[in-house]
């Protein structure tokens, strides 16, 4: 595989059983390169949240081959899985899922934590240096419950990118952000593509975002109907 692919989907098959048999993915094959920011649009129900659970690792139950930095993940245990996404993935949810007794600080350093590769020390400088690239810094120390939604939100982007991962992988990530921050989100996303060489994938119903990616995959009934 080429060396400049961050993450190659090969028929990708997905099937609900609940109510019934239902197949939400149909045949989905892709390719993203480093440092391109991707747009998964199309209505509700077009398979394009399933698809990024998949393709984050969290959904092991589909059929198809999953590959991520040249790295077959399809098939590999569940601890495995939850090593590599710690190191190579970061996740920005449209609730940012942060703890709200916890500093914005300390729910940044979570994951490095978790990793335990760095000194408690070089953890808190990158903390702050990614708050201070979201704008901040002088909430660091607040607890995530005392910040406004959006910056809760750009707290979560602050943790997402505490590792470095390859991956940044957003689920509606400004949905529930007014214009000026989700302005201010899509310019740090764009940022971390073009000058940091990070791949962003978001599922988004903004069409304004989408527009301004790179590249927009659009579904629809669980197929890709056009890139554009």
């Amino acid at each position: 595989m080429e060396t400049n692919i961050a993450l190659k989907a090969d028929h990708i098959i997905k099937y609900f059983y609940e109510p019934q048999k239902f197949q939400v993915l149909k045949d989905v094959s892709f390719e993203v390169k480093k440092g391109e920011f991707l747009s998964l649009t199309g209505k509700s129900g077009s398979g394009k949240s399933t698809l990024l659970y998949v393709l984050s690792t969290m959904d092991t139950n589909y059929e198809g081959e999953l590959f991520i930095n040249g790295e077959k993940l399809t098939g590999q245990s569940q601890n495995n899985l939850a090593a590599f996404r710690n190191e190579h993935i970061g996740f920005v949810f449209q609730f940012h899922y942060l703890l709200p007794e916890f500093s914005a600080l300390d729910n940044v350093m979570l994951p490095a934590m978790k990793l335990n590769k760095k000194s408690k020390q070089e953890i808190e400088d990158k903390a702050y240096k990614n708050l201070k690239l979201l704008g901040l810094e002088d909430q660091a120390l607040k607890l995530a419950s005392k910040l406004s939604g959006g910056q809760q939100q750009r707290v979560a982007i602050a943790r997402a990118l505490i590792n470095d991962p390859s991956i940044i992988m957003g689920d509606e990530p400004t949905g529930n952000l007014d214009s000026k921050n989700t302005q201010v989100v899509f310019d740090i996303f764009k940022e971390l593509a073009h000058e940091r060489g990070q791949t962003i994938i978001t599922v988004t119903h903004d069409d304004d975002f989408a527009r301004n990616s790179d590249r927009i995959i659009d579904m629809s009934d669980g197929v890709i109907i056009k890139h554009h």
